[in-house]
C-alpha cells in the first residue's frame, strides 16, 4: 500500500512539476528600464564594434529618480559593466558573419556579440568618469542615443576576468579579438 502511495505522489509531483515547467517557458519575461544612454551615435552615425577599443568616445546615462538611490558607492569603481536594449534592433538571426572573421563561415548567433539576437541584450563595459546627480559621465562607449539601460553592475577583475586558451582562440578565430588593442590598452594595465 505504502508503495502505491509513493508511486502515486511520485507521478502526481512529476505532473504538476512539468505543469509549472511549461507555465514558466510559456510566460513573458519584461523588465523595465533604470536610464537611458546619451551618446553621439544613432542608427545613422553608427557605433563602434566594442566601445572599450575606442576609449575616448563619450557620453552619459541617465539614472531614472526611483533608482538613483541604487548608485551609492558606485563612484568607487572605476570600470562598469552596463546591461542594456539594443531598442533599434529588429528580428534577429540564427547565424552570423561577424565582421573580422572568416567570411566563408557563419556562426551561430550565441557565438557573437551580434546586436541581432533574439533577446536584443547589450553589454559594455565602460570606463566611469564621474556621477552627478543621477547623471553618469562614461567613456569607452558602443551604444545608440537613448537605447535603455536594463542594469549596472561594477566591473571586477578578479571574477570577471577569466584568462582562457580555448576562448582566446575562438576569439580570434571568430574575428573578435584585437591584438594591437590588447597589447596596447591601458584599460588591462
Amino acid at each position: 500500500m505504502k508503495l502505491r502511495y509513493f508511486f502515486y505522489f511520485t507521478f502526481l509531483f512529476a505532473m504538476l512539476n512539468s505543469i509549472v515547467y511549461s507555465q514558466t517557458m510559456d510566460s513573458i519575461v519584461s523588465y523595465s528600464p533604470i536610464g537611458v544612454f546619451h551618446t553621439y551615435y544613432t542608427s545613422f552615425t553608427g557605433a563602434p564594434r566594442q566601445g572599450i577599443q575606442n576609449p575616448n568616445t563619450k557620453g552619459t546615462i541617465e539614472i531614472f529618480d526611483d533608482y538613483k538611490e541604487g548608485l551609492k558607492y558606485l563612484s568607487a569603481f572605476e570600470y562598469i559593466i552596463v546591461l542594456y536594449h539594443f531598442n533599434e534592433v529588429s528580428g534577429w538571426d540564427e547565424t552570423i558573419q561577424p565582421p573580422g572573421s572568416d567570411q566563408s563561415q557563419e556562426y551561430g548567433v550565441f557565438a557573437t556579440r551580434s546586436p541581432r539576437r533574439p533577446n536584443p541584450i547589450g553589454f559594455s563595459i565602460v570606463k566611469l568618469e564621474k556621477i552627478e546627480n543621477g547623471v553618469l559621465y562614461v567613456s569607452g562607449i558602443d551604444a545608440f542615443d537613448n537605447s535603455p539601460i536594463i542594469d549596472i553592475k561594477p566591473y571586477l577583475p578578479s571574477i570577471d576576468c577569466i584568462k582562457s586558451v580555448q576562448n582566446n582562440n575562438a576569439e580570434v578565430k571568430f574575428g573578435h579579438h584585437d591584438e594591437l588593442f590588447l597589447n596596447d590598452s591601458s584599460f588591462y594595465r
